[in-house]
């Protein structure tokens, strides 16, 4: 007799001991720190901590020639422009702004997905004596930017500015922007105004041409900043009254917000509230009426033509008689008026008048 498997007893567990829960607690308290190491050797993390950077293929070269500037460390997917500079070194930045800078002659680039690039730049002389730079910046987002030292073969050399470090700006009154829309500005224009705000020097040094930068905001959306220079000298413990122009870009309309920044710190922010556009509303609506109308007409006017006529409706017109008929009775009434003989009302004949009697008949 053949005895058939069955199943089999459990086998009794024995209760966790100390080691185990001292392993699993090991292994819980590694897991966050396992985490974070494949987070920071995932592809692209060692870019996004990287401060930007900027590589040249020659550190020296003349006019007219070519150089490829290659960089990292930049945001992905981000537009950058290149520009030659003058009186400027990495340690001091670019002093003047971009009006020392060959901005005819720069060039723009967009990184790449690991925020890397490359590209190619033709040397100019800059309007600024060299020291030179090769100047790196974000166009749009958040600003970051970058200098390699570069030599202009030819270009004139001179010292740097001397560097006013007790020189502060401070606003004194409160900023106002001043200015009216045109009627142009109603139908799509872009709005302008000027920046107005008085500023006092509260260092020991002057400070002469300053350059603002004014960033427009619009909702949630971080400020475009624009580089202004103001010409002019503020002296140590004196003030002086700036305007500085703001515009938006066409048919923009909602709430924005107008900041004011010298250096690394913001002076001053005003709110504009710009209306909007209707006159570019009142087009479009107009738009959409007369087009249906006219393709309307025109397509009433196509069927018009193309319908076809009932049976028995036929348009009054007036007969016309063929050429040549028309030609034979002019042909008949000229001859019959030439026969025919001209008569007088006296000498018209006529059966029933009297005729005369003569003396001596009967």
């Amino acid at each position: 007799m053949t005895r058939q498997p069955g199943p089999e007893a459990p086998h009794p567990t024995r209760p966790a001991g100390p080691q185990s829960l001292t392993a699993l607690l090991t292994l819980l308290a590694l897991l966050p720190a396992l985490c974070a190491l494949f987070v920071l050797t995932a592809p692209g993390a060692r870019a996004a901590e990287g401060d930007p950077a900027v590589s040249l293929s020659k550190k020296e070269a003349g006019k007219g020639a070519e150089i490829t500037v290659r960089g990292s460390g930049w945001r992905p997917d981000a537009l950058l422009m290149l520009l030659i500079c003058g009186q400027s070194t990495p340690e001091r930045g670019v002093i003047g702004g971009t009006n020392s800078c060959a901005n005819a002659d720069g060039r723009a680039v967009t990184t790449d997905r690991k925020g890397a690039f490359s590209k190619k730049l033709p040397v100019t002389e800059p309007p600024k004596p060299c020291p030179c730079v090769v100047h790196v910046a974000t166009v749009t987002g958040e600003q970051a930017l970058a200098d390699a030292v570069f030599t202009v073969a030819g270009h004139p050399t001179a010292d740097l500015p001397r560097q006013g470090g007790d020189g502060k700006l401070a606003v004194l009154a409160t900023t106002r922007l001043e200015g009216d829309s045109s009627l142009l500005t109603w139908f799509g224009a872009p709005p302008a105004r000027r920046l107005v705000l008085t500023v006092g020097n509260l260092g020991s040094d002057p400070v002469e041409d300053p350059v603002f930068e004014i960033g427009t905001a619009h909702g949630v959306y971080a400020p475009q900043w624009e580089e202004r220079q103001w010409r002019g000298t503020v002296a140590p413990g004196g003030k002086a009254r700036i305007e500085l122009p703001v515009e938006l870009s066409a048919g923009a309309h909602g709430d924005y917000q107008v900041s004011l920044r010298y250096g690394d710190k913001v002076l001053a922010e005003q709110p504009w509230g710009v209306g909007r556009p209707w006159g570019v509303t009142l087009f479009w609506v107009l738009l959409c009426l007369v087009v249906p109308a006219a393709v309307f007409r025109i397509g009433m006017a196509v069927v018009d033509k193309v319908r076809p006529r009932p049976a028995g409706v036929h348009r009054l017109r007036r007969p016309t008689a063929p050429p040549a008929v028309i030609a034979k009775t002019d042909t008949n009434t000229n001859a019959t008026t030439a026969v025919l003989p001209w008569f007088t009302p006296d000498s018209a004949p006529s059966e029933n008048r009297p005729r005369p009697t003569t003396k001596g008949q009967a």
